[in-house]
């Protein structure tokens, strides 16, 4: 029986110029937002050479998946610092609207 050949994970390659490594640093060390800390510390380590898997895996406090990793890291390569923040209008949107409109009727009929 032939034994499978374990592939390595592929490793993506992230290039940026000297002012975008700086400026990812920065965010890494002094942004108040601590999801922003977090995604670029992973985007500066896939362009150290890390795969986005072993980031997702060990590079970062908590685990996470590599899709997500890879979707910090293309958004980033498309939108730029702002592909790093959270997008206005994700998430569950509510089954009701919330009572200060249901107010907002009544005081207006």
């Amino acid at each position: 029986m032939k034994r499978k050949e374990r592939a390595m994970p592929r490793v993506y390659i992230l290039i940026l110029d000297e002012a975008a490594r700086i400026t990812l640093a920065e965010m890494r060390d002094h942004h108040p937002k601590a999801y922003l800390r977090e995604r670029a510390a992973a985007l500066l380590k896939v362009e150290a050479g890390w795969s986005i898997q072993a980031v997702a895996e060990r590079g970062l406090l908590r685990r996470r998946e590599w899709e997500t990793v890879g979707a910090w890291v293309k958004r980033y390569e498309q939108d730029g610092i702002g592909g790093l923040y959270l997008r206005k209008g994700r998430g569950r949107k509510p089954a009701f609207p919330p009572r200060i409109y249901a107010r907002d009727a009544r005081a207006r009929a």
